[in-house]
């Protein structure tokens, strides 16, 4: 017998950004209690609405499974006497798993004999569990932040207002906070009523008769249905950004799609100003026409049916109204901004209390960028572009539509500059340089921006690495990892020939003048470390083997290009789809033996006078020939023909190792061998350690 299991916890409205996080954790925590339960079911479905977690388990079977294991206990040898009669270990471990003395046997392990115990247990019946499982169930999701309410201990999203438990058509009996559990519902809480479920199977339409579309996938098909419908129909282009529809899909739980407008002479602000009103501040999507302009129209969602929706309409396009507004005064006032006076006022704001202020900040960005544009040997135009870019990066901060609107930082900033005669690469640049803004970002696009961008995110993680603000777990409070990442990500766009020590070093010397509470080595171990696991990320998301990523980031990471590249070729080098991995294998056979041997050569330094085996002065030959090849690949960023060079060793070495024994008796010899293969290992360990390759 089999029957369905109905769960659902009545809330106060959750914030939109938590529901679909805790109604996955409803399912998952589920699925393991059952699991663990030995309650076999068909299928657990999990629903959400901004009201309610939901829980539905379908076919669930009506009592435990029964169990029957076999335990070890102690050795014959310890379970028996010289009489052949059951000791008291082997008594005491019968007693202890509730078994019967004679019922124990004998089974050989590991060619060892033990004693051992059939324990079975029946399984209860599903619902004696339910009682005390259900509200462990519900009290054990955790939340992003947690209130408490009345006089009750417990800490949850939001107060729970009501509990539906049943399991087949009878009420499962627990009480949370004060609140029992029935077999009642709340529908919409202007449109519906509380309306009894009978079954669990029938709660998808109960709520649906009372105007809550309770399943989130349907939720989403109404809304994206009505947005497409609308864009059909006045040939409009909605852009529908994935973090906003997330949004407000979990806003509401009757999706009714509407429309209003703007007075068209708000577009005289820049498009970028509007949309972030209208997405950030009123969950709109805006509406473009075919070119990509910007129309006077917005579309919004409504927790409704459509009755009244131009009323509806008429107030959404009245506070909106509002919102752009106080944006076009903002604007207005902005364009008085003097970039001079606006620099000025960053003295006065503090960006850390041991970093000084952001003027203080800027300053050290201007010194790092114009140290990583000389390096790179820019031109003398985009030298001066460099430090014109880093010296006003921020003066838009003191603006009032960024202090109102955060997420414009840099938009306003190209505006401004543009507008107060900047030179066009300088406007891009002091937008760009925040790029990538997100992990689905780009990075800058020019050179300049991605210069200043890197100076930027590289003093920001220097100066908090330097005075102990590092990321642990899931805290990171300054998005460090972002930033870094950012940083990866533009150094392979821009192939730019710039290592990270002497990113590192650059910035280090520029932080110097302000003192140290760590030692500079310290920082830069921390930083390197720090950096490495954001270019794993990177080559995990170019689908690069583990393996593969161990053992290119096991020879360390100086050159954040050449690393990528060296994963590539060495993945296509060990493919054994392609067939090359049998083709390799006996290579990094050779050069892990090389390697180990290696470790134990005390000198470099290879006397041609002591070869007493052909084998010795071939793989020395072969070397200084593959070892000048190597060079050159890795210069010109040529991995795959820097592993050939590499490879092209593995026939000397092979044969090396079977004509000579390395660790002779005579030392002169052995030194002599050895430094060979610590020759051969040095270009080896630059390239990978072959070592962490599997198979």
């Amino acid at each position: 017998m089999v029957k369905d299991l109905l769960l659902e916890i009545g809330l106060e409205e959750v914030p939109a950004r938590f529901v679909r996080a805790a109604m996955e954790q409803l399912k998952e925590k589920t699925e393991k209690w059952l699991t663990d339960s030995r309650l076999a079911y068909e299928q657990v479905k999990a629903y959400s609405t901004p009201r309610r977690l939901t829980v539905l388990v379908r076919g669930l079977a009506d009592k435990q499974a029964d169990v029957s294991e076999e335990v070890k206990g102690p050795s014959r040898k310890i379970a028996y006497d010289e009489n052949g009669a059951l000791s008291k270990p082997a008594l005491g471990f019968a007693r202890s798993q509730g078994v019967d003395p004679d019922t124990l046997f004998i089974r050989e392990v590991a060619n060892v004999e033990y004693v051992f115990a059939v324990k079975s247990s029946l399984g209860v019946e599903t619902s004696s569990l339910l009682p005390a499982a259900l509200p462990a169930l519900v009290t054990s999701l955790s939340f992003p932040k947690n209130m408490r309410w009345g006089n009750y201990e417990l800490k949850y999203v939001r107060p729970i207002r009501w509990l539906l438990a049943l399991h087949g058509n009878e009420v499962v009996p627990f009480e949370i906070t004060g609140v029992k559990t029935s077999n009642i519902t709340r529908g919409h809480r202007f449109l519906g009523t509380e309306t009894v479920v009978d079954e669990p199977a029938s709660y998808v339409d109960k709520l649906l008769a009372q105007h809550v579309i309770v399943d989130v996938d349907k939720r989403r098909e109404t809304i994206l249905a009505g947005i497409k419908s609308l864009s059909e129909e006045r040939g409009w282009n909605i852009a529908v950004k994935e973090d906003l529809l997330e949004e407000v899909l979990f806003l509401v739980e009757t999706p009714t799609v509407l429309t209003g407008s703007f007075d068209p002479s708000f577009l005289d602000i820049p498009q970028e100003v509007l949309i972030t009103s209208m997405r950030e501040h009123q969950r709109y999507f805006p509406v473009f026409d075919g070119e990509g302009r910007l129309l006077p129209h917005f579309v919004t969602v409504r927790n409704g049916d459509s009755r009244s929706l131009e009323v509806v309409s008429r107030g959404n396009e009245k506070v909106l109204r509002a919102r752009l507004s106080d944006a076009k005064f903002f604007y207005a006032e902005d364009e008085k901004l003097v970039i001079g006076n606006a620099l000025a006022k960053l003295e006065n704001i503090v960006y850390h209390e041991e970093l000084g202020s952001v003027a203080d900040k800027v300053r050290r960005v201007r010194a790092v960028a114009d140290r990583i544009a000389k390096h790179l040997r820019l031109e003398t135009t985009e030298l001066e572009d460099v430090s014109r870019t880093a010296d006003i990066c921020k003066f838009d901060l003191v603006s009032q539509m960024v202090y109102e609107f955060p997420e414009l930082q840099g938009i306003m900033g190209e505006d401004y500059a543009r507008k107060a005669g900047e030179r066009e690469a300088v406007a891009k640049a002091i937008n760009e340089h925040y790029s990538p803004r997100n992990a689905g970002d780009r990075p800058a696009a020019s050179l300049v921006g991605a210069i200043v961008g890197i100076a930027d995110k590289l003093d920001t993680i220097v100066g908090c690495f330097s005075i102990g603000i590092i990321p642990t777990g899931s805290q990171d409070p300054y998005a460090l990892r972002r930033q870094a990442a950012g940083i990866v990500n533009t150094l392979l766009v821009h192939e730019m020939e710039i290592t990270l020590a002497e990113l590192f070093q650059l910035a280090l010397d520029v932080h110097a003048g302000r003192g140290f509470k760590r030692e500079a080595y310290d920082i830069v171990n921390d930083m390197q470390e720090f950096f490495s696991l954001r270019i794993k990320n990177v080559l995990s998301d170019q689908s690069i083997r583990y393996d593969v990523v161990d053992a290119v980031l096991g020879a360390g990471v100086k050159d954040v290009r050449r690393a990528v590249l060296r994963a590539h070729a060495l993945q296509a080098a060990t493919d054994s789809e392609s067939g090359s991995k049998a083709e390799f294998r006996p290579a990094v056979e050779a050069f892990n033996r090389v390697c180990n041997l290696a470790a134990k050569a005390d000198s470099k330094q290879v006397d041609a006078n002591l070869f007493a085996d052909e084998a010795e002065r071939s793989l020395y030959e072969a070397w200084q020939q593959a070892h000048g090849q190597f060079l050159d690949a890795v210069t010109q960023a040529d991995m795959a023909g820097a592993l050939s060079s590499l490879s092209s060793l593995s026939g000397p070495v092979s044969t090396f190792f079977e004509a000579v024994m390395i660790m002779a008796e005579d030392e002169a010899l052995r030194r002599n061998r050895l430094a060979i293969l610590s020759l051969v290992a040095d270009d080896v360990k630059q390239f990978a350690d072959f070592s962490k390759l599997s198979g």
